[in-house]
């Protein structure tokens, strides 16, 4: 009387499936699995890509700032 069996388990997904939708789960799920990676990542401290994009908005900096100075200089 304590657990569910597999036939409750088996009434409780169907009935979560109609009332969301398959859409709404596959989405979820991929959703769920993105955030499951990201928080790997973060725990383990590989950080290989906030670095990467670092030094492109650096590089990108240094540029907008040639080009200001270029424009006040004339």
């Amino acid at each position: 009387m304590g657990s569910f069996s597999i036939w409750h388990w088996l009434i409780v997904l169907v009935i979560v499936v109609l009332v969301f939708g398959t859409k709404r789960l596959t989405s979820g799920a991929k959703d769920l699995g993105k955030a499951v990676n990201e928080f790997k990542k973060g725990v383990s401290g590989d950080d290989d890509k906030p670095a990467q994009l670092s030094d492109q908005s650096k590089r990108e900096g240094s540029s907008e700032s040639q080009r200001n100075d270029d424009n006040v200089a004339r």
